[in-house]
């Protein structure tokens, strides 16, 4: 049990096959303590489906979800609370404005509930806090996509629920608007001290912003962990693959050095020095893979070096990243970039590639 603030969450759901349509099955288990916790994976994976369950917009047809001790739904003794009695905020991918509202008449909507005085109180500091006061008299029409999403953010906050749903936020913001959402949701993650649930399909979001990660594929939770662990150690070859900016190596395993920690491989053709291998014996075939950071471009040959052409540069924010073939990622410092040999060869550290299946 999380300490504190706490959602657990148990929950099934199906859909049968229909014309035109193949059927989906939702089957998960989580506890979400104060911070963020990015729901991250592909399209379709259930991602939304789970945070519209949490917020009682669609009824599960197994399981369990409690927040703060206080049970929302459960199938066992068909317990479930309405959505406006579950203390849930819930920020939409298309934001949910009342076009026909002002920023301050969507926030008093929302906070119809609240004695007088408490609501305007309310409403005049989430304005000050998410920089609208100087667009309170004006409809979503008015404001920009980074505007609809603070004023949207600010809604969902004014009852101070004891959870807060966010679906795809910086979904459609341009790079400066997604920095300062972030920014944003950082801040009141500091202040809040409640569970959020982020869902996101973009990487950049997911690590920039979460505290744990649930990795969805095809409506389970394939891994889970802090951003650094799942970059330190995916745990699969599907799970590097769903994360992306990793190249997976299938190789054999030649040789093993159980004292020293160090091993042998044969992997796109020639022989690496590799790290220790987890419950493999000589002969046997091992998939690793490596992040595009951690491997470098040099001059000349040499241990865990290869010769490569370079497929394909792209010009990326903090560094080149440099295609090579047999699926080789480098991403190399500009200055470096701009000074490479005309020689090519991509080093592979032995402390760069992970085991992530036998």
């Amino acid at each position: 049990m999380i300490a504190g603030a706490s959602l657990q969450v148990v929950l099934g759901k199906s859909f049968p096959p229909a014309e035109d349509s193949a059927g989906f099955d939702l089957s998960v288990e989580f506890e979400a303590g104060p911070g963020i916790t990015a729901l991250y994976g592909p399209s379709g994976s259930g991602k939304t489906l789970t945070l519209d369950a949490i917020a009682g917009f669609i009824t599960p047809q197994a399981g369990r979800i409690q927040l703060n001790g206080q049970i929302l739904f459960d199938a066992g003794t068909s317990v479930s609370i309405p959505p406006r009695n579950r203390a849930c905020g819930y920020v939409f991918q298309n934001y949910a404005l009342f076009p026909h509202m002002t920023v301050r008449r969507n926030l008093a909507f929302a906070a119809n509930n609240l004695p007088r005085l408490e609501r305007h109180r309310r409403i005049a500091e989430l304005l000050e806090r998410f920089h609208l006061t100087e667009l309170a008299g004006r409809n979503p029409r008015e404001l920009s996509g980074g505007q609809k999403q603070r004023a949207s953010i600010a809604r969902a906050l004014i009852t101070q629920p004891k959870a807060l749903l966010l679906d795809e936020p910086g979904r459609g913001l341009d790079g400066q608007l997604r920095a300062e959402l972030y920014t944003t949701l950082l801040d009141l993650k500091a202040l809040s001290k409640i569970p959020i649930l982020l869902v996101t399909h973009d990487t950049e979001e997911c690590f920039a912003l979460a505290d744990n990660v649930l990795l969805y594929q095809n409506g389970r939770i394939l891994h889970r962990g802090s951003p650094v662990e799942l970059l330190r150690n995916p745990g699969s070859a599907e799970v590097a693959t769903l994360l992306g900016d990793f190249t997976i190596f299938s190789a054999e395993v030649l040789t093993l050095d159980p004292a020293r920690q160090i091993s042998t491989l044969k992997m796109l053709g020639q022989e690496f020095n590799g790290p220790h291998l987890r419950g493999c014996f000589r002969g046997d075939r091992v998939t690793l893979c490596a992040r595009p950071e951690e491997l470098r471009i040099v001059g000349k040959p040499g241990d865990n070096r290869i010769r490569r052409v370079p497929l394909r540069i792209t010009e990326r924010p903090q560094a080149v990243r440099v295609d090579f073939d047999s699926g080789l990622i480098v991403d190399i410092p500009r200055d470096q970039w701009a000074e490479r040999p005309d020689d090519i060869w991509v080093d592979v550290p032995a402390g760069a590639l992970r085991q992530i299946s036998k």
